[in-house]
């Protein structure tokens, strides 16, 4: 088995030995399939609510393998859809109560890892969104000014430049900055590990190599089916908690697309050159570029630094090849030395994967009280704190069915996400989008003006 090849796994404190896979039917209340954050935190979560629960976490690979212990760090209350598209969809209460619960989990999952014994390197230092041209400015001053209209007020949200700003941290070029409290750095391997040791703590059976291959409905009185290769699973419920790795079962090639995200990080880099850029809150960072960015000062003192950029690949294909683009890498690595000129550390790990992007960039937590299957997912690269909210709403889902609590009434709990168009319509939109962006942020760069281009990809997303 290939463990993924990245900063976060290669600091774990030992090796990963997998656990071993299921040989046996098992008879269970709730069988989650995947064993990343959703997975893990909803099994959690409903061991804390009922620990009578029998309930079995069923991992194709190991617990982590995917997003979740691959992602850049960030414990954000960021959420995929802008704060516009969230009040016009459903309205300015929901948009309040949502933000609210989101800014909350921040540190509730700081605690909630500290509770249970894992050091995930959680510091709540906040993150920073650069400008770094005039056009990024305004669009940045935009956004802020759209979300003091829906209620965000400056201890939320604010703008920041000069002394105010170089407190926190600098790039090179910047003019300013969106800052918001809400966002933690974290080491997401050692977060994730250590989820999975914490739920078999409190008697939760968690299979290792063991790949599903077919969920399947309950009907007439039967229920719901997880078949393995090598064994099968009866639950009353099956919650289906893959991101985008939910393309590779039967049936579900148009859910979600698998967009790659990739990543770099330098070696630990010296006393004087965090002296001179700040972040000593390890204040996660970004600029206002179409094509995503995002970086953090690791534990250790390195950046850790990724982005987009790599293509969508035909038929939602998900293959370990595409973890690696050196293209990419080269710009990743090129970007960060113009954020960063006084940089001098050599690159030591590059790795990537894929994140679940839904057709209405929306996440969703869904269960079928009829079939018995659930489903909790497509957080677009925003799933680390996202994660654990859907989670809680899934348990209060399972647990509570007929009680309505604050995290169901979130609303993208009970949404139904539309299907991605039919290929090649699918493979031509999505690649078409990463062009757009890139070619809006060479205008913009160039010539210093707004591009077409940047306001023809936000209609894409929207």
């Amino acid at each position: 088995m290939r463990l993924p090849q990245s900063l976060w796994w290669s600091s774990l404190d030992e090796p990963v030995v997998p656990r071993p896979s299921l040989q046996r039917h098992l008879d269970v209340d709730v069988a989650i399939v995947g064993g990343g954050f959703t997975g893990l935190w909803t099994a959690r979560e409903l061991k804390r609510r009922d620990p009578s629960l029998r309930i079995a976490v069923l991992e194709k690979s190991v617990c982590g393998f995917g997003a979740s212990g691959r992602n850049g760090g960030w414990a954000s209350a960021l959420y995929p859809l802008s704060d516009d598209t969230v009040v016009k969809r459903y309205g300015v209460e929901a948009f309040n109560a949502q933000r609210h619960v989101l800014y909350d989990a921040v540190a509730n999952l700081g605690a909630c890892a500290k509770e249970d014994g894992i050091d995930a390197r959680f510091t709540q230092g906040g993150t920073l969104t650069f400008a770094r041209s005039e056009v990024q400015s305004a669009r940045l001053r935009a956004s802020i000014e759209s979300s003091r209209e829906c209620g965000v007020g400056p201890e939320d949200l604010d703008w920041l430049e000069g002394e105010s700003l170089t407190a926190h941290g600098h790039l090179d070029g910047a003019l300013g900055a969106k800052f918001s409290p809400h966002c933690g750095r974290i080491d997401p391997s050692r977060l994730v590990r250590g989820l999975s040791d914490a739920v078999e703590r409190l008697g939760v059976e968690v299979y290792e190599e063991t790949a599903v291959t077919r969920i399947v409905p309950g009907r007439c009185g039967r229920q719901p089916e997880v078949v393995t290769i090598g064994a099968s699973v009866h639950a009353d419920f099956v919650v289906r908690a893959t991101e985008a790795f939910t393309t590779t079962l039967p049936g579900e090639r148009r859910t979600v697309a698998p967009i790659y995200s990739l990543m770099v990080a330098t070696e630990p880099l010296s006393s004087s050159f965090w002296d001179e850029v700040g972040f000593a809150k390890c204040q996660t960072f970004a600029d206002n570029r179409h094509l995503i960015i995002y970086g953090q000062r690791t534990h250790d003192d390195r950046i850790a630094f990724g982005g987009r950029g790599s293509p969508y690949h035909f038929g939602s294909t998900v293959e370990e090849r595409f973890d690696a683009n050196p293209k990419v890498f080269a710009m990743l690595e090129a970007t960060l030395h113009e954020l960063f000129p006084n940089l001098n550390g050599v690159i030591t790990h590059r790795w990537g994967g894929p994140i679940a992007m839904p057709r209405d960039g929306s996440p969703s937590v869904l269960v079928d009280y009829d079939s018995g299957l659930a489903s909790a997912g497509g957080y677009t690269g925003d799933g680390v704190v996202l994660s654990h909210v859907a989670a809680t709403a899934m348990a209060d889902l399972l647990t509570q069915p007929d009680e309505e609590t604050e995290f169901t009434r979130l609303p993208f709990v009970h949404h139904r996400n539309r299907h991605w168009e039919f290929e090649p319509f699918r493979w031509l939109g999505i690649n078409v989008g990463l062009g757009l962006g890139t070619w809006a942020d060479r205008v913009e760069e160039r010539r210093g003006v707004e591009s077409r281009a940047g306001h023809l990809l936000d209609r894409l997303l929207n």
